[in-house]
């Protein structure tokens, strides 16, 4: 049993060192081709590289004995209690309770609440996301249990919030459409991936894979269309523009991107227990609910529970890696080219640290394991993976791009629905609802702090820019494009499944 463990976490070991690959070659070539200097803390970026790889192999090896099956089973004992208002109140409680305490939500808050001069209240901010993410669930299970196709919801939450962009103030609207890529935990996502899987897989005449995937993607929605409204509420009642404290506003940046640029060992305890909040309203979710309304034994409880353990040892050792060598290098990278005013070379890093890092992001690898595996091997997880990253990889170069430029957000988002919809009509139904959750596994624990760091760097250090009006948004567009990429990729598969087929 001890070998057989032991052989399993090697291979997940190694494939997560094999994830980290890109991240380091990137980071090497922009080091000594570009910034033309080695590290001063060399030693401490190879060990949190290290620390990346084993926290990423026990986060898998935890999904797998905890999250997933709790998830799965969970979904089962509520299609057979059949109790609608149950069901419906539990995914709105997920929803809510795992939204309220992700970091880097509470991050987006109070960086906007610091450069907004206060007009926009970090508390009602997290409540208003967190409310948006609680409908959000229960709207994407009750389309499970009603069969409805997900395109219908997706294209009509599209439509209602470009009309509602119309009327935000534009600096609600950069911040409104990242939050719908920061709402996500790199726990959650597994966790609802597998209720929404299990759901589905419970009730006749449901499809695991046409069905079960798409909740992710409700959550990433409506929170734009929830923040803007709250933006809109708050610039009627204090209409006086957000310009008069823009160097409040440039500090506060400064301030929130350069705070983690050095890595403090004291800090190691605090990030274990900030691992430890953000999964415990989960897992007092899920035993409420199991206990107090299931009322039933949670099948396997000693294997979940060190799943569980595993997954927040995971978590842990993949944040302290990130602290100790990538988020300084690539923070720094990110500051120092937009210091050298070359913009081919910003986007260059855009789309190659884009790429990079969402081929090690947790919540992608837990959903495209998930994926393979509900479609018995139609969708290749590897190919998934690099097809969400090639996504988020142009989204970002593209964000860059409407930074430098100074172009309007919505525009270029309208048109990305509008790429979506058409492309939703070609593509075969089994891909779409994972296209549309793939958006919302993109910005998680890796992703969002280098994005943000590059998009409010950018916004700091090019004249003429706002750091509120156009620093946010570099999330919105690494959640857009992945949903192009993934349907190109189902279309060219089915073309060459018939294909094989008339040959």
């Amino acid at each position: 049993m001890i070998s057989e463990s032991a052989r399993i976490f090697w291979e997940d070991l190694k494939n997560a060192f094999k994830d980290l690959v890109p991240i380091v070659a990137v980071v090497a070539f922009f080091q000594i081709a570009v910034v033309r200097a080695m590290p001063e803390n060399l030693v401490s970026i190879a060990a949190g590289l290290f620390i990346v790889a084993v926290g990423l192999a026990l986060f898998i090896r935890g999904l797998e004995l905890g999250i997933f099956p709790i998830g799965e089973n969970l979904a089962t004992d509520f299609a057979r209690k059949g109790s609608f208002f149950w069901l419906m109140l539990f995914a709105f409680a997920i929803g809510f309770s795992t939204t309220v305490a992700e970091p880097a939500l509470i991050a987006i808050a109070e960086k906007a609440a610091s450069i907004s001069a206060g007009k926009i209240d970090a508390f009602f901010l997290r409540m208003t996301v967190a409310s948006s993410v609680g409908f959000a669930i229960a709207l994407g299970v009750l389309r499970i249990l009603t069969g409805h196709p997900i395109q219908y919801y997706i294209i009509a939450g599209y439509i209602l919030v470009v009309l509602i962009t119309f009327f935000a103030p534009e600096e609600i609207v950069g911040l409104a459409y990242d939050s719908g890529g920061v709402t996500t935990s790199t726990v959650t996502v597994p966790l609802v991936a597998a209720l929404g899987i299990g759901l589905a897989g419970s009730i006749k005449g449901r499809n695991p894979v046409v069905d079960g995937f798409g909740l992710i993607a409700f959550a990433s929605l409506t929170p734009m269309i929830f923040v803007q409204i709250y933006g809109i509420a708050v610039y009627a009642l204090f209409p006086q523009g957000a310009h008069e404290s823009l160097v409040a506003m440039e500090e506060a940046v400064r301030g929130t991107v350069e705070a983690r640029t050095v890595f403090e060992w004291s800090e190691v305890f605090w990030d274990l227990l900030a691992v430890v909040k953000d999964v415990a309203p989960i897992l007092a979710v899920i035993f409420f609910f199991q206990y107090g309304v299931i009322r039933k034994k949670v099948p396997r409880l000693q294997r979940i529970a060190v799943g569980i353990v595993l997954v927040i040892l995971g978590l842990y050792a993949f944040i302290l890696g990130l602290e100790m060598g990538l988020f300084p290098i690539g923070e720094t990278i990110a500051f120092q080219l937009t210091a050298m005013k070359n913009d081919l070379l910003i986007y260059l890093f855009g789309f190659l640290i884009g790429f990079s890092t969402t081929m090690a992001e947790p919540s992608l690898l837990a959903i495209a394991i998930k994926a393979e595996e509900v479609s018995e091997g139609r969708i290749n997880d590897t190919v998934l993976r690099v097809a969400v990253a090639l996504g988020v990889a142009v989204g970002i170069a593209l964000g860059a791009y409407r930074i430098v430029t100074g172009g309007p957000l919505h525009y270029y988002i309208i048109v990305g629905y509008l790429i979506v919809i058409v492309l939703t009509h070609f593509a075969p139904r089994y891909i779409i609802p994972i296209a549309y959750d793939s958006g919302g596994v993109t910005t998680s624990t890796v992703t969002v702090p280098l994005v943000a760091a590059l998009g409010l760097g950018l916004a700091e250090n090019i004249e003429g820019r706002n750091p509120l009006v156009d620093g946010f948004g570099l999330i919105a567009f690494a959640s857009l494009f992945p949903m192009m990429t993934v349907m190109g990729y189902g279309i060219y598969a089915d073309y060459l499944a018939k294909k094989e087929r008339e040959g």
